[in-house]
């Protein structure tokens, strides 16, 4: 568990070099994957991290994994671009309430009480924190214009994150959390490469390409995935909403962002989802 609570930890101050960087997500995405199997790579010279791939098939399911990443990322930040961060954040974390029900399907996991307490908890939580009433979203989502787009986009992106939870704790107990991070960001890499052209000021991003390959696309999910290999993955979903209540602490600390009254009873909540969660690890 103390892996995946680190990994959540660090990626929850991506968005703040994101916003510092200045650049445009699909060139920080795909310089910090080239960064991240650049350095991965140079392990593949050790005989035991190729005998892992299992051929072939082995290529073929990381490939997936890297393609179920990719769109999460996009549909999530193309839910950010076209409607509001608490509607993209709302959509986006629908994923532990899908896990919930595809786990036992999948992964054989019991659906408990617990689990679906917890699950409740954290969205309820989520809600308070956002400041969003059920009324103004669904009447967003019925409106037919941008901010339609974007939430059927965090929707979307919910569900990959939920499909790419259950793809990860099963590839976990097969493969090396090395060999999954570098075939991740060699994927996501090769896929978006087309679509790169340096902007002028290229050269003053260059230690948020650095600090998100290391950080954000290695460390992180090397984290992540050596610790879904021991928690299942409806704990490791709940625990995922710790992401956005850390990210709001690194703001208030980092960027001096306010934090309000429903924040907090917000963010309270999801802490003792977590600590429902983790309790019963």
């Amino acid at each position: 568990m103390l892996y995946i609570l680190t990994a959540i930890f660090l990626w929850s101050s991506l968005g703040i070099i994101i916003r510092l960087s200045g650049m445009p997500v699909h060139l920080l995405m795909f310089f910090s994957s080239v960064v991240s199997f650049s350095i991965i790579g140079l392990m593949f010279l050790k005989s035991e991290f190729r005998k892992e791939l299992h051929g072939g098939k082995g290529v073929v399911h990381l490939a997936s994994l890297g393609l179920i990443s990719l769109v999460n990322t996009f549909s999530f930040f193309y839910a950010y671009k076209n409607t509001s961060i608490a509607n993209a954040v709302l959509t986006h974390y629908t994923a532990p309430v899908i896990v919930a029900f595809i786990a036992p399907i999948f992964l054989k996991e019991r659906l408990t009480f617990r689990v679906l307490l917890a699950v409740a908890v954290a969205s309820a939580g989520l809600w308070i924190m956002l400041g969003i009433s059920a009324q103004e979203f669904f009447g967003l989502l019925t409106a037919g214009d941008k901010n339609t787009a974007g939430i059927f986009a965090g929707l979307f992106s919910g569900f990959a994150y939920a499909v790419l939870i259950v793809a990860i704790r099963i590839l976990s107990q097969n493969f090396n959390p090395i060999v999954m991070a570098f075939f991740q960001n060699l994927f996501i890499a090769a896929v978006l490469s087309p679509f790169i052209k340096l902007p002028d000021n290229f050269h003053s991003a260059l230690w948020a390409f650095g600090i998100m390959g290391i950080v954000h696309s290695t460390i992180a999910p090397i984290l992540y995935f050596k610790g879904m290999r021991y928690v299942t993955a409806n704990k490791t979903a709940i625990i995922g909403y710790l992401e956005p209540v850390c990210a709001i602490l690194l703001g208030f600390v980092l960027l001096g962002e306010a934090i309000d009254y429903k924040t907090a009873i917000g963010g309270g909540m999801i802490l003792v989802s977590g600590y429902l969660t983790i309790r019963h690890v």
